[in-house]
């Protein structure tokens, strides 16, 4: 899954951003509310990490374009600002969730995959397809009940077609929503994190769609 962060605060900007690519996410950082509004309306993003006191343009702002632009990434509001009013505005400008500062990572990186997990219509923090299962929570992989290890790119794969269980997904969007903006998309890693998926967990848990990319769906559909 991919993020951005848009904070201003160098320190917990890249603190930030340290954490949640420690859980296993691929994650860009803006410093100010320009930078952060381009990103989000030129890149896919699976959710955004947003401060509201930002320089050139503030949060609110950020926020009430992208949802007038039509971007309905789910949006995690994090501001020094804890009144309720402060909350109210941050909900009614489109965001889909609050935390002040200071917060416990542990509790941002929850609310972050529960907001992933509605935004594909995932209401459990188990992914599930057949015999494979995938915790979100403690990021284990099982096949019939046994553990399975993948490398942290090969989890991540599998854990955006579980999020995306049933829809074919093409290997551009696999790329952008699993890798950040700085790799190189004329990689053939896709391909390559494809088939040790399938020598790990069977053959058939990953359909290729000819021409069109791969799909994971319940064995027998």
């Amino acid at each position: 899954m991919r993020l951005l962060i848009v904070e201003d605060e160098p320190s917990l900007g890249q603190q930030l951003r340290n954490t949640l690519e420690g859980a296993g996410y691929a994650v860009d950082l803006a410093t100010d509310g320009e930078d952060g509004h381009f990103l989000g309306s030129t890149e896919n993003y699976d959710a955004v990490v947003l401060d509201l006191g930002l320089p050139t343009i503030d949060g609110l702002t950020v926020l009430d374009r992208w949802r007038k632009e039509g971007r309905s990434f789910p949006v995690l509001v994090l501001t020094a600002r804890d009144s309720w009013s402060d909350k109210v505005a941050g909900l009614d400008a489109g965001a889909d969730d609050y935390l002040a500062k200071p917060f416990q990572s542990e509790e941002l990186i929850a609310r972050l995959r529960a907001l992933i997990r509605r935004a594909s219509g995932n209401a459990s923090s188990e992914l599930i397809a057949g015999d494979v299962r995938l915790d979100t929570r403690s990021g284990k992989v099982t096949l019939k009940g046994d553990p399975v290890k993948l490398t942290a790119q090969e989890y991540k794969l599998l854990s955006y077609l579980l999020h995306h269980k049933g829809k074919v997904v093409s290997r551009t969007e696999l790329i952008e929503h699993i890798y950040d903006q700085d790799f190189d998309r004329d990689s053939n890693t896709i391909e390559v994190f494809v088939t040790r998926i399938r020598k790990k967990l069977g053959a058939d848990v990953i359909t290729t769609i000819r021409g069109l990319g791969y799909s994971l769906d319940e064995p027998g559909r």
